[in-house]
């Protein structure tokens, strides 16, 4: 190396800004006591409490005091043990993170983040303890939303009295989580729609999807800046009542792509995650939030990088009671890895794959209310889930149609009139919105035996009617109309018989899956005499 070039060295190192070294923060987390912002006389340290930067993970001393390094653009938080809470921030969203970003982002659409400064000194956090954490440890519910998916103010207040008021104040949850397209693409949404998520008055946590991109991010590192700075980490985990949250931003930018997204991680989440689950009891359920699911859509298709699945699982393996999570898809559906897409666990991982709160992006015809229908491809309503925590690792999960009775879990449909003695070729349709391999349909007609349904997998004739009806309507139905119906992976079929009297009978759908409870639905068809 020449002199000058030296020389030239020794000035980049000397004038660089120092945010852009990595640095050490420092800080304490505090049992919040005072009720006063910041940490106060009376607000003890807490010990062992983990703190990260989405890579290192350390825990806190016996005064609650912690130093972590970190670099331009990561972000701080804690991760919430079991027992405690944390305090609201003014948004309503929980208050746990912190970002390190001296110049803030580069120039975008959206905000981004805020130029931060370099200090680094009194990154303090709250914890509140939990009144009845003794009893979250017999189990506790959680309410699980995907792809709200709000591209208008109308969307939100679609949101809003579709999904979030018929529930404020009626359900028991301890946690609630979105996992991802909070909104569609227009992320100056984000307080509008956070204002209506808080009236459920539960901490709630956020997963990024591809609709919540800054879509004019120069590359993936800055691709997900504006969300970041209204929910924080993009990845991050919570403990609660015996189980561990892992929230994962699983959406990789590529600009130059189409589309210009894929689902997979990047090496520091491997990294954290590999950090975090090292000490964690084995017998502990692990359950994973993401926007993209770990399946292929479609054979053929890499929906999510087959190399970071199977690195993924193998951190996994050695958990026996382990969850999935995603959205993304506007169907529902129930998958289960097993070594054929390289899970080595002990037994298959289920993932659950959570239908949308906007159903069909809040689509079809209006209600008297004015709410669109917003039925999926796959002839499942919109709606949310709810995933119940029990002990020793096992859970229970639960779909919720949006504005209906919460025993609407099997949606029928039949023909309205069939001719006395034709051939019984005509059936009743059996929907069965959380409906898997192994769940039990059976039909009976009018107070007869039952007899099992046959699982078929085609598009549900209701969909398929409302997809006649647009087609043959003269004006528009609604602003969207229904997506076109797809093949349903929950659709059941019995045939409807034809030599019974003449007039109404009543048909009975009953459905069971493993030791949950029985769902139930019925409607009616008439036979007729009709003359050649």
């Amino acid at each position: 190396m020449t002199r000058t070039a030296v020389w030239l060295a020794c000035l980049l190192l000397t004038t660089a800004p120092a945010w852009a070294a990595e640095v050490t923060v420092t800080g304490k987390v505090y049992q919040e006591r005072d009720g006063k912002p910041g940490r106060g006389p009376t607000d003890p340290g807490l010990a062992g409490v983990q703190v990260s930067n989405g890579e290192t993970i350390v825990r806190t001393a016996a005064d609650g005091s912690y130093a972590l390094p970190v670099r331009d653009g990561q972000t701080v938080f804690v991760i919430k043990p079991d027992e405690y809470r944390f305090p609201a921030a003014s948004n309503g969203l929980p208050a746990y993170w912190r970002h390190y970003a001296p110049q803030g982002s580069p120039r975008l659409k959206y905000d981004g983040i805020a130029a931060t400064g370099a200090g680094t000194r009194h990154w303090d956090f709250a914890l509140e303890p939990v009144k009845d954490a003794a009893s979250a440890r017999d189990g506790f519910e959680m309410l699980v939303f995907s792809d709200s998916q709000t591209a208008s103010r109308q969307d939100i207040g679609y949101y809003q009295r579709a999904i979030v008021e018929p529930i404020v104040g009626k359900h028991p949850a301890r946690l609630g989580t979105t996992l991802g397209d909070i909104v569609n693409d227009d992320l100056s949404l984000y307080p509008a729609i956070n204002k209506v998520t808080a009236q459920l008055q539960v901490p709630w946590f956020h997963v990024p999807g591809n609709h919540d991109l800054d879509m004019d991010a120069g590359d993936d590192r800055h691709s997900l800046d504006s969300w970041r700075a209204v929910y924080g980490p993009d990845t991050y985990a919570v403990e609660e009542g015996g189980a561990s949250f892992v929230f994962l931003d699983d959406v990789v930018y590529d600009p130059t792509a189409r589309p210009k997204y894929i689902g997979g991680l990047r090496a520091d989440q491997f990294t954290f995650l590999g950090n975090y689950l090292k000490a964690l009891p084995r017998d502990r359920l692990v359950v994973l939030g993401m926007h993209i699911p770990l399946f292929d859509a479609e054979p053929g298709r890499e929906t999510f990088r087959h190399a970071d699945r199977k690195r993924l699982f193998a951190l996994l393996k050695d958990f026996p009671n382990v969850l999935v999570l995603s959205g993304h898809s506007h169907t529902q559906r129930h998958y289960y890895h097993s070594a054929a897409e390289g899970w080595q666990g002990a037994k298959p991982l289920h993932e659950y794959n959570v239908g949308a709160a906007c159903g069909a992006f809040w689509s079809g015809v209006k209600d008297s209310n004015g709410i669109p229908d917003a039925t999926m491809s796959d002839g499942t309503p919109n709606g949310y889930a709810v995933l119940s925590v029990k002990p020793a690792g096992d859970y229970a999960l639960r779909y919720y149609v949006a504005r209906a009775p919460d025993d609407y879990q099997i949606a029928l449909h039949a023909p309205r009139v069939l001719r006395k003695g034709a051939y019984p070729a005509w059936g009743v349709y059996a929907n069965v919105f959380m409906g898997q391999d192994d769940t039990l349909v059976e039909y009976r007609v009018d107070d007869g035996a039952w007899q099992p349904m046959k699982r078929v997998v085609q598009p549900d004739p209701r969909l398929l009617e409302e997809n006649v009806a647009d087609d043959t309507a003269e004006r528009l139905r609604g602003f969207d109309r229904s997506p076109e119906a797809t093949p349903s992976p929950h659709l059941w079929r019995g045939a409807l018989p034809t030599d019974l009297a003449a007039g109404a009978h009543k048909v009975e759908v009953r459905a069971v899956h493993g030791d949950g409870p029985t769902a139930t639905a019925s409607t009616t068809y008439r036979l007729q005499v009709a003359s050649p």
